[in-house]
């Protein structure tokens, strides 16, 4: 019985010296690799392993090097005037772009990821825009995709209710919390400006979006 490869939420505590509740707060925050079985958190004892292995591995350089540019992390086939006129379209739409993209992505967990982030709070964060975000295991580094809706979009519940005409989605790997950060508030900055903004909207192609979106991040790194 030493050793099983199926860990509990006890055992995981004590392997890494640290509170039930401590490992049930990250495994549901996907901090930590688990799931539930029933109403019960389980663990694969090599994931473990080897999420511990990263945690404890010096990372030095990748922790404190700026992300990069947005113009080298947007792609002009990651750009897309919007079809959907509803939230659940709109986001499916540029989950699908972003799926391609990010060819390691499971579209599932993805999807998963998206939307329950929506239901714990809206990401439509005012001024017009919306910036979905999420961190997955299926992902190995950061990828952006950019969605622009002339009309509005229905139901996105913005903190300040005006209609969500532009949506930034941003994914990302489990252990690169800190470029993720950073690009959330490039990207948060570069849309609050009004001009910017009012471009994007004038856009009537694909490419123009991308060229007004990235020309707009220098000097912001």
């Amino acid at each position: 019985m030493k050793n099983r490869e199926i860990m509990t939420l006890g055992e995981v505590a004590d392997y890494l010296r640290v509170s039930e509740r401590t490992v049930s707060e990250w495994a549901t925050r996907g901090e930590i690799p688990g799931g539930k079985l029933g109403t019960s958190w389980r663990f694969k004892r090599s994931e473990i392993e080897q999420w511990v292995t990263r945690k404890l591995t010096p990372r030095l350089r990748t922790e404190t090097e700026a992300v990069a540019g947005l113009s080298s992390v947007l792609k002009p086939e990651c750009v897309t005037l919007l079809r959907g006129k509803t939230k659940e379209e709109v986001l499916n739409e540029l989950i699908d772009l972003c799926v391609m993209e990010a060819r390691t992505a499971s579209r599932d967990e993805m999807a998963k990821a998206i939307f329950e982030r929506e239901k714990l709070m809206s990401t439509g964060i005012g001024f017009s825009i919306g910036l979905p975000h999420a961190r997955l295991n299926s992902v190995t580094s950061l990828h952006t995709v950019l969605g622009v809706s002339k009309s509005g979009i229905k139901g996105y519940e913005a903190l300040d209710d005006l209609p969500v005409k532009i949506i930034f989605m941003i994914v990302a790997g489990r252990d690169q919390h800190v470029q993720y950060i950073k690009m959330l508030s490039q990207v948060s900055k570069i849309l609050k400006d009004e001009r910017i903004k009012e471009e994007l909207l004038q856009a009537k192609t694909k490419m123009e979006l991308y060229q007004i979106i990235t020309g707009k991040d220098r000097g912001l790194k």
